[in-house]
């Protein structure tokens, strides 16, 4: 079912996108992808987000939230790849505080509208969902690749960790090329692909793909 967000935060509050901590590195008619840095110490202003997320950490460090009306929550220990989604059927308003003594950083992605009729494909394990998009993580050893698997919707490829990336299609043809933690790239296409780490590292790779 398709929805809107709202236009407007609530009275105290701004919205994602006016947070300073909240840097707009693409938008388009699906998605909204925010880079967001907190360093030690610091916390967000209280924000909302009006519409279904999903989030993948880029750092190791700890951080509180205090959702709208309640007091400060728990310190929790995020690292790279952990993945979070967020159903959003009213607008979700919070603030977060970074309690660590390291950066916090996340890539934040906010889904626009929701599938009027979502697909019953999957590319492989789901280990996030939400009503928006099913999220899939391949954490690949060096030398080791996915399976073949197939996007029919849209989706945002992200790497939350330094990986030299080979991506092969299912005529053999592969390109390899080495991306950075928090590098990411919109896919508007079917594709059928498989990733593997051609590095000496240990790498990890994430989909969020529009149901």
């Amino acid at each position: 079912m398709a929805y809107v967000g709202a236009s407007s935060a609530p009275p105290g509050a701004v919205l994602v996108t006016q947070e300073p901590h909240h840097h707009l590195v693409l938008k388009n008619q699906y998605v909204e992808v925010l880079h967001v840095k907190l360093a030690p110490g610091e916390s967000t202003l209280k924000h909302t987000h009006p519409y279904d997320g999903a989030a993948v950490q880029l750092s190791d460090a700890t951080i509180a939230q205090q959702k709208a009306g309640e007091a400060e929550g728990p310190s929790n220990p995020t690292k790279p790849g952990d993945i979070s989604a967020r159903t959003v059927d009213t607008p979700f308003t919070h603030i977060v505080h970074n309690v660590g003594k390291t950066e916090f950083e996340v890539l934040d992605v906010e889904f626009l509208e929701r599938p009027k009729i979502p697909s019953a494909a999957l590319a492989g394990e789901v280990v996030a969902e939400n009503p928006s998009a099913r999220v899939y993580r391949w954490r690949l050893a060096p030398g080791e690749a996915s399976p073949q698997h197939a996007h029919v919707r849209p989706y945002l490829i992200v790497s939350p960790v330094a990986m030299q990336l080979k991506m092969t299609g299912p005529d053999g043809r592969s390109r390899t090329e080495q991306v950075k933690a928090g590098d990411f790239h919109w896919v508007d296409a079917k594709v059928t692909h498989s990733l593997a780490n051609a590095g000496t590292e240990a790498g990890e790779i994430v989909e969020m793909e529009l149901k």
